[in-house]
């Protein structure tokens, strides 16, 4: 029989993880499922040096901390294992495993993260894992006294480039743009041109990858020229931008043209009850201190999310009777003269609840109503009608 969870949080990044702290402290029964290591990319960071209340730390300690502090909270629980479905029908999430079976949950929140993106560069698929990398902090040492190339000039790729120097003897980043013109930030720019191990190729992209078993050389193209030349290699990283690996929910929940998951400052998906945060979502900044916060009013959100779903299942019942919800916006004075005035005239025929859609705001989007003040009206837990206010009165014949 499958386990029944207040939330269920997909994935265990940093804000899976924050999500999973916050709520453990609201002692809700919750489960993280996490199909590798706990953490996610940032484990490949060889330094954070921008986390709040942290001067210098490595990405794997600090995601361990995050880690032993979701299960320190009793009521929260972390298992291994890969997520194949989501589905809800009614107001209940399934969320199907490959090796666990499924898992049911009012609520659910996904921090799913991103992946590198693939050029589709001739022999990159054949030579990934033989040469052609990913991840520094994964790889470098596979690269010891070699030299090897870095293809891209965001923050990644020249910090990464830095980094690869410990290992390599020398490293050369390929740059679309011209000369001096790079897209990461001034000060790991300037910690780069400075660095003697590092040179820059400018104006060129990588055309193909070649070797036998591993890579030995690579095709480098002139984008102003398109003049192409071959240069020997023992080794190619990769660092041109993520993708979202939200595939999962591509049919369930709106996302952007690019695959990133569209949620509110609630981290509220399209889909009632189903959340996303951290680099899955289509944010302004991707780094471990937003995903951190995201986490935190996911949880938040979930909570009163379920809360206020209970709360409307208990009041609306097969013998429940005459109920209308009275949907209002408080910091708009008129609104709330009027609905006091229609919850008199209703009150004697009906049981009058009323809705502060600023807080409580569930079954107003659910309904898809559109203004305030307005109405829906229920007899014995099944819907009647949704009213604007000025027609609300027509009901008291009813």
């Amino acid at each position: 029989m499958e386990k029944f969870y207040d939330l269920i949080i997909v994935g265990g990044g940093p804000a899976g993880l924050s999500a999973a702290i916050y709520a453990g402290r609201s002692e809700r029964q919750t489960l993280l499922l996490e199909k590798g290591s706990y953490g996610g990319r940032i484990n490949d960071t060889y330094e954070v040096r921008n986390y709040p209340g942290t001067v210098v730390d490595s990405g794997q300690h600090l995601m361990e901390r995050f880690h032993e502090h979701a299960l320190s909270h009793p009521t929260v629980e972390l298992k291994r294992t890969t997520v194949t479905g989501i589905k809800k029908e009614e107001d209940l999430f399934t969320v199907s495993t490959k090796r666990r079976g499924d898992f049911l949950a009012r609520s659910v929140v996904l921090d799913l993260g991103t992946k590198p993106r693939e050029l589709g560069i001739e022999g990159e698929k054949e030579f990934t894992g033989h040469g052609v990398a990913y991840c520094a902090t994964c790889d470098a040492e596979f690269f010891k006294g070699k030299e090897i190339y870095v293809l891209g000039s965001g923050d990644q790729a020249v910090e990464e480039a830095d980094y690869l120097t410990g290992f390599a003897s020398k490293v050369s980043i390929i740059v679309l743009h011209e000369e001096g013109h790079l897209d990461c930030n001034e000060v790991a720019a300037e910690h780069a041109y400075k660095n003697p191990k590092i040179e820059f190729v400018w104006n060129t992209t990588v055309a193909a990858i070649k070797g036998n078993d591993h890579v030995e050389s690579l095709v480098l193209k002139r984008v102003d020229t398109g003049e192409e030349r071959e240069v020997p290699s023992e080794g190619l990283f990769l660092f041109v931008g993520m993708v979202p690996q939200t595939d999962l929910v591509r049919d369930l929940v709106t996302c952007d043209h690019s695959g990133y998951i569209q949620v509110n400052e609630k981290m509220e998906t399209s889909l009632p009850g189903l959340y996303a945060v951290g680099d899955c979502t289509q944010t302004f900044l991707r780094q471990v201190v937003t995903s951190a916060a995201n986490g935190a009013v996911a949880a938040v959100a979930s909570e009163r999310y379920v809360k206020e779903l209970n709360q409307i299942q208990g009041i609306l019942s097969e013998d429940s009777g005459n109920i209308v919800f009275l949907f209002y916006n408080p910091y708009r004075n008129e609104e709330i003269e009027k609905a006091g005035e229609l919850e008199q005239q209703l009150s004697g025929q009906w049981k009058v609840y009323r809705q502060d859609i600023t807080r409580q705001s569930l079954l107003y989007q659910n309904l898809g109503v559109e203004q305030t003040v307005s109405a829906a009206f229920y007899r014995d837990g099944k819907l009647i009608e949704v009213k604007p206010a000025d027609d609300c009165l027509s009901m008291i014949s009813c």
